[in-house]
């Protein structure tokens, strides 16, 4: 899976703005129409992408992370933001318009995309077909984010 961070989401990891382990984190399952997986420059808010394409199957929801942890891992000299359950979208009609291409992190703030901040973008490795009725992302593909060195 590829993953695209907007830059100012590096700049508020470094400044503490986002705290990942007690912030409210939540995931948009996107369609093939998305910019997301293209556009890190200038994303402050999820405004700010020219269009998310947020999967229009009756009966969805975005969804709130659990389990978030943050791991330091010294034996890898690396730290790692992940979730200890898988995402899930369920519900889902099995009637959206376009296949489902990923999933967008993002922060809540207060339910608009003019204020909500976007963490990252976690593209599949096929996209998934839209007549899916649940997708799930599963935990072992959720070490979300990753920092390493040397």
């Amino acid at each position: 899976m590829a993953s695209k961070i907007p830059n100012t989401t590096l700049g508020r990891l470094l400044d503490g703005t986002f705290d990942l382990d007690t912030d409210d984190i939540r995931a948009r399952l996107v369609m093939t129409n998305t910019t997301c997986d293209t556009e890190i420059d200038d994303i402050e808010t999820l405004s700010d992408y020219t269009t998310i394409d947020p999967a229009d199957a009756t009966g969805y929801a975005d969804v709130a992370l659990t389990g978030e942890t943050i791991t330091v891992n010294d034996t890898d000299n690396r730290a790692e933001f992940s979730t200890t359950s898988d995402i899930e979208f369920t519900g889902l009609g099995g009637d959206a318009t376009r296949d489902y291409q990923g999933v967008l992190i993002y922060k809540h703030v207060d339910g608009t995309d003019a204020n909500d901040q976007p963490i990252m973008f976690i593209e599949f490795t096929t996209p998934i077909v839209k007549q899916a009725t649940k997708v799930i992302v599963p935990s072992s593909t959720t070490d979300l984010l990753r920092s390493s060195q040397g």
